[in-house]
């Protein structure tokens, strides 16, 4: 099958964009050619021995300081060398840069193409991992027709507003629908860009492995299938999600992925490439058991879960041993303290609407983090300020 092209996957899925969420639990947002082969790690067992000392029970977060406010549907940010972010409007799709000593903004350009719309428009963004030399931006977004990934040349030299070159596409065909197109984008270990999408609604997408919905995909730079995937051919590289929005890596190079559930709970999993994670057999726990109790097809647990009340997460990070959860229903910031690849304690939960819906959340070295508020997408209720990105001290 054509992996750039997945026109049939798309005509079916536009039949089905109006089925959306189940009316109980979470609603939509909460209310080939590279020689590189995945991190070993990544494909660890769930029981390895991790290397480095587990993090404490219990943790803590400081909000240190208010970098910008004002923003309009953030969502992607991505993390220049340096320590500048670029924030990715969902909604307007534009790109600012904020410069991360005194939050000026300055705005690179819109993303031609973008067509906002339910949850879709301009959403992960990423930069790459030869930034320095390149100096290419890559953005996940939803057009008239799909979603897709393209990337784009930053000249800063150019003149604020107009400092986009025109987009490469190098990967589309993703479904899109008014619910679930995933979005987030990141540079793993292996320098390999991956993907979270999600099913669009269309449930039965998240276990068709000819079709990149309801998967995390693994290509390369070029938007190939990356060496090493689990079929030589295709940049899926896990099945079986309902719409994943968090990618991170820890420091063992494992990746981990939030997922949203839909009625009953919502997930954070260790990726394996090649496994199935359930989606929509099974929501949460006990996946490899069927309703009787014998034994199931294989599906891979959580590590951990919540309830969609609770949570309805979109971004993560890892940082102080702990993976970092931003929610966006739940309007907490969750932490999850992990000795290798098993919690230690209790998912332990900070800021609770303190802030509103929180988006994305972004390690920047030095047990710090930058979180990103979600309240100008149509879901929250904005305050003065909306939308923000705060600092964060965190252990």
């Amino acid at each position: 099958m054509q992996r750039r092209s997945q026109t049939a996957v798309l005509a079916a899925a536009s039949l089905l964009l109006a089925a959306g969420c189940s009316s109980g639990g979470a609603q939509p947002e909460g209310g080939g050619g590279s020689s590189a082969a995945p991190p070993k790690s990544a494909a660890a067992s769930p029981g390895a021995t991790p290397e480095s000392t587990a993090p404490p029970a219990k943790g803590s977060v400081k909000v240190t300081r208010t970098l910008t406010t004002g923003l309009t549907s953030p969502w992607g940010v991505a993390v220049l060398p340096g320590g500048d972010l670029l924030v990715a409007s969902r909604d307007t799709g534009k790109i600012v840069r904020i410069a991360a000593d005194s939050g000026k903004k300055t705005e690179l350009g819109s993303v031609p193409g973008v067509d906002p719309g339910g949850e879709g428009g301009l959403l992960g963004i990423a930069v790459s991992s030869t930034f320095g030399a390149d100096h290419q931006v890559y953005a996940y977004f939803t057009t008239a027709s799909d979603n897709r990934i393209a990337r784009m040349n930053y000249d800063e030299k150019r003149p604020p507003g107009n400092q986009l070159g025109a987009p490469d596409t190098i990967f589309k065909g993703i479904p899109k629908g008014q619910i679930h197109n995933g979005g987030r984008i990141a540079f793993g270990p292996d320098k390999m860009l991956y993907a979270g999408t999600g099913e669009t609604g269309d449930t039965g997408l998240a276990q068709d492995k000819d079709s990149p919905a309801g998967k995390i995909l693994r290509m390369t730079p070029d938007g190939e299938p990356a060496h090493g995937n689990p079929e030589a051919d295709s940049v899926v590289y896990d099945y079986g999600h309902r719409n994943v929005q968090g990618l991170a890596w820890d420091d063992d190079k494992r990746l981990w992925a939030s997922e949203f559930g839909q009625d009953t709970w919502d997930e954070l999993n260790l990726i394996e490439p090649g496994k199935n994670y359930g989606w929509p057999e099974a929501e949460g726990k006990a996946k490899g058991k069927s309703k009787g109790g014998s034994k199931g097809p294989g599906f891979v647990d959580p590590v951990e879960q919540w309830k969609t009340a609770d949570a309805s997460p979109s971004g993560i990070a890892f940082a102080e041993g702990s993976v970092w959860m931003a929610s966006l229903r739940g309007e907490r910031l969750w932490r999850i303290p992990l000795d290798g690849t098993k919690p230690v304690a209790a998912p332990q939960a900070f800021l609770k609407g303190t802030y509103g819906r929180l988006r994305t959340v972004v390690a920047a070295g030095d047990g710090t983090l930058w979180l990103v508020t979600s309240n100008t997408d149509g879901r929250g209720t904005p305050h003065k300020g909306d939308d923000r990105i705060l600092r964060l001290k965190v252990s």
